[in-house]
Formats: C-alpha cells, structure tokens, sequence
C-alpha cells in the first residue's frame, strides 16, 4: 500500500506526542488540585488568623478592662492604692502587673509600690500597646502592655508574652504566626523583632483587630503545599499516573496508524507525484469540449497509479489537501499555459476544494497565481464545493467566496442532492453551478424515483438561476435525456476518460476551431 512507509527511528514530535497527551491528564489535575490545595490553604490560613485576632482581643479586653479600672486611681498616693491595684492582678488570669503613671512618670505598680520611672509615650501603638522585649524583671521575655489615660494621669496593665505565645503556638499549630504591634512584631519562637514580620511563601494573609492596633501575619512555609497534596490526595494521584500510562500507549497505537499515510502523503508531495488528470466537459448543442474537470491522480513510484478514493480521505483528513491542491493547480496552469492560445475564450477548468481551503484566504492567493498563467478572460476558473467535510458559514468563508467572485472565480456544488448540507449551501453561499451526481444520471430511463429527484435538481437550477452540470454520462439516451431537459453541461465516459496533460492536449488541438465561441462562464469540478 502506498500510504504506508518505513523510516528510521527518531525521536520527532510523533514519538513524544503520545506521551505528552498521557501526562497531560496528570498535569491538569495536578494544577486543578494545586488550586483546590491553595484554595483550602487560604481559607485555613485566614481562618486561623482570624481566630488567633479573636483570642488575644478577650487577653485585650482583660487588660483594658483592668487599666480602666486602675485609671480611677491615678494621682492618689501609692500607699493608698496599692492594695486596691494588687486585687486587680489577682482578679484576672491574663493581667501580670497594674500600674499608674502621672505627667508620664510611673509612679506606683502592684510589684513594687512605689517606683520612679519615665513612661516612654512615644513607643505606644495608638497611644495604647506597646510590644516590649523585656523589662527589668524579666529581661528578654516578651510584654504586652495596654496603656489607658485621662489627661496627664493614667494606668498600664500588661500580659505575659507567655499567654500570647500559646495563642500563636495552640491555635495555630502548622502555621507561620506572627503578631505585629506597630512596628514591633513576634513570632513562635518568642522574641521580639523591630520591622516587618517575613512574609509566607504558601497562602499569606494578614488579619488586624477592629478593637485593638495589632494584626496578626499568618501562612504556611513553602513545603506546606506539597505536604498537603501528598496527604489528601495519594489515591487520586496514583489513579491519575495508571490513566496517563494507558492513554499514552493508546495514543502512540494511534498515531502509528495515521502518522505513515500522512508522512507518505507528505514524501509524494515534495516528490511531485500528484499530477492532473482532465476530462473534457462539454456544453449542450454542438457538444464541444468547452472545459475540462481536473482529476487529480498519484503517480506512485513502485504502485504506479494510485485511484484517489485510497488517498483523497486520508489527505483531507490529514489535512494535506491544501498543499495537494495547491500542486495540483502549479502543475495544471504550466501544462495549459502554453498551449493558451488554443484555448477558446472562457475555456472552463474546473477544481476542487473542501471545508479545508476556505479556513483561511490562501486560496485567493493561489487562484490569482493560477490565472495570471493565461491571458484574461480566456480561462474561466470554476471551484467545486464538496460535503466530505462540512464547511461553516463563518466570516472568514464568506470574505473567502465574495472575493473569489470578485476575481470571477466561479462557486459549483458537486454531487448535489446526495449530501446532507447541499441545501444549506445553497442558502448559506453564493453558488454559481449545481453539479448532477453521477448516481441520479445512471438511472435515468431505469429508476423513476432518481429520474423525478434529477428532474427537481434540474427544475430547482433554473429557479434560481444557476448553472447546471451532469456528470457520468455514458450513453447516448442519457445525453439526450439531459440536453432535451436543458442541463448546460455534460461530462462522462460518452466524451472522454480521463487523460493525462500528454494526450488531452493533443486532443484538444485537434478538436479546436479557428473560430472561437464567446465567453459563456460554466464551472468545472474537480473530482478526486
């Protein structure tokens, strides 16, 4: 079979395509699961930040409460009060020391009593928090202290770093947590640390308290994400390996099956083995060749002809086609180009194209190519629309054919009546030339049903006006059947077989007349 052929190994986009295609699968329900993962790693990061907030509000609302409190005692003497600021210490779990300050001097604590230091306002967040690192009693061991004031006079109260620590460690076990105070910030480890906290690599969110000036900075580390795929998803993802295994190897089963026909079809067409084949086409009355059909065969270097039925549907559905044709038109305008002269003005060459050619505007390109051969008006350039491939009304398709007409390139549908869109071309497209199927001329004089169906083909051109071609005519009652019914054109058997460029030209000169018929624009098909 000629559309099979061996070559020597090689690693091509062939060989790695089936493989590609087998982990695509896998690569897409890896960056599905990848967002999912990210997804539900954002919500538990925001989340766990949110709860962490909520948390140290109440250590908060403890230390505002007991600073209120304590505020009423601003400016009375330490002896007098510092019973009363003990009983707020001992009263609540989370508040370590009450203070009191006048004309920002501490001046009485619940540790010491009476006590003489500067209250540095300054490094208050809000004028409220401050994030220390340590003090005098505990040096090196965070402090929270919450700072209430009424004019000159006020009172701090301030919670062990030891209780914000278990929010950050308990509530947020697998979390990267830091609380931000300003520019103070703190993280699991206990320290305190000037600046901006580092960010996450895996689903950072920042959350801020509405009541108090802190947030707290959460996330993952940046093994967080994989951690979490490995552990909720292992079934899936061994499933999703087996699959793109399997389509891998039924994918390269595959294109072993389609890849040789098309590479042969490609090592034909740079060898130059597809060559145009003409049958006349003839107009009714005097019965002259008027144009001809250009058939395209393969001339195959050890199968010798090959018909195109073996390789017409492999090269649409390859979609070498186009390429095809495009020889195909090269070769037909350097055949007739010399013997121009010979030719009746309007001489009709008909071609055929599929859904394929009207993608793109190309074929304007080689439709111009192929008349700038031959002078103008003397050729007139008929393209057959077949149905093996449904062609679309879209905007491309329709500039394609509104600038073919303007070019004077005809539009012909060919087997009519035998497909399923030949009436939606009809109205979709503008179509100059209706070709009669083969099938429905055979029985003509045998099968009434295709006689009455060729009768409304032929009745259905004449209402709308288009021209009218029958091919496979073969006898004499058949001719006269379609000439008695007016059907502009025939071809078929009856006028000539297929023929090579060699032998149509010698009988096209020998069938010319000195006097040339005018133009008269019929289409011609190219039958493949």
């Amino acid at each position: 079979m000629p559309l099979s052929v061996k070559r020597p190994a090689r690693w091509t986009w062939r060989a790695l395509l089936p493989w590609a295609i087998g982990v695509l699968p896998l690569v897409c329900a890896l960056i599905l699961m990848r967002w999912q993962t990210e997804h539900e790693l954002q919500a538990d990061s925001q989340a766990t930040a949110r709860q962490v907030v909520v948390h140290m509000e109440r250590i908060l609302d403890s230390l505002a409460n007991a600073a209120q409190a304590s505020r009423a005692l601003a400016g009375r003497p330490c002896p007098e009060v510092e019973l009363e600021l003990r009983a707020q210490v001992t009263r609540n779990a989370y508040v370590r020391s009450s203070n009191l300050f006048e004309r920002d001097e501490l001046y009485c604590t619940s540790l010491f009593g009476d006590v003489d230091e500067p209250v540095e306002t300054s490094a208050y967040t809000d004028g409220r928090l401050w994030l220390m690192e340590g003090n005098a009693v505990t040096p090196d061991h965070p402090l929270l202290v919450y700072r209430a004031s009424e004019g000159s006079r006020g009172a701090l109260t301030t919670v062990d770093g030891d209780h914000l620590l278990n929010a950050l460690k308990l509530l947020g076990a697998g979390h990267d947590l830091y609380l931000r105070v300003g520019d103070h910030w703190m993280g699991k480890e206990g320290r305190v640390h000037t600046g901006a906290p580092p960010t996450a690599a895996i689903a950072p969110v920042l959350f801020s308290s509405t009541h108090y000036p802190f947030s707290i900075q959460g996330g993952f580390g940046p093994g967080k994400l994989s951690e979490r795929m490995r552990s909720h998803y292992p079934a899936l993802l061994g499933l999703l390996l087996v699959l793109g295994a399997l389509i891998g190897v039924a994918c390269q089963w595959q294109i072993r099956r389609a890849a040789s026909p098309r590479a042969e079809l490609q090592r034909a067409l740079a060898a130059d083995e597809f060559l145009p084949y003409f049958q006349p086409v003839v107009r009714k009355g005097d019965y002259r060749w008027a144009g001809a059909e250009v058939l395209m065969r393969w001339q195959h270097p050890r199968e010798g002809l090959v018909r195109p039925d073996l390789f017409i549907p492999q090269a649409e559905h390859s979609g070498e086609i186009v390429a095809m044709t495009r020889a195909l038109m090269r070769h037909t305008a350097q055949s007739l180009a010399p013997c121009s002269m010979l030719l009746e003005d309007g001489f009709h060459i008909g071609i055929n194209i599929t859904a394929d050619h009207c993608r793109d505007l190309e074929l304007i390109d080689d439709c111009r190519a192929f008349l700038e051969h031959f002078p103008p008006g003397r050729i007139a350039l008929t393209l057959e629309l077949t149905e093996r491939k449904l062609v679309e009304p879209t905007p491309v398709t329709l500039e394609l054919f509104e600038k073919l007409h303007a070019m004077g390139v005809m539009i012909a549908l060919d087997d009519f009546g035998t497909g399923q869109s030949s009436l939606n071309y009809l109205r979709q497209f503008k179509i100059d030339y209706l070709k009669i199927d083969q099938s429905f001329v055979a029985m003509i004089g045998s099968d009434a049903l295709s006689q009455h169906i060729l009768d409304s083909i032929i009745e259905l051109s004449a209402k709308l006006e288009l021209g009218i071609v029958a091919e496979g005519v073969e006898t004499e009652v058949q001719r006269d059947y379609l000439a008695a019914h007016g059907v502009d054109y025939q071809q078929g058997y009856l006028f000539g077989r297929p023929m090579p460029a060699e032998t149509f030209l010698p009988a096209l000169v020998a069938r010319s007349s000195s006097a040339r018929l005018p133009r008269d624009p019929a289409p011609e098909i190219m039958r493949g």
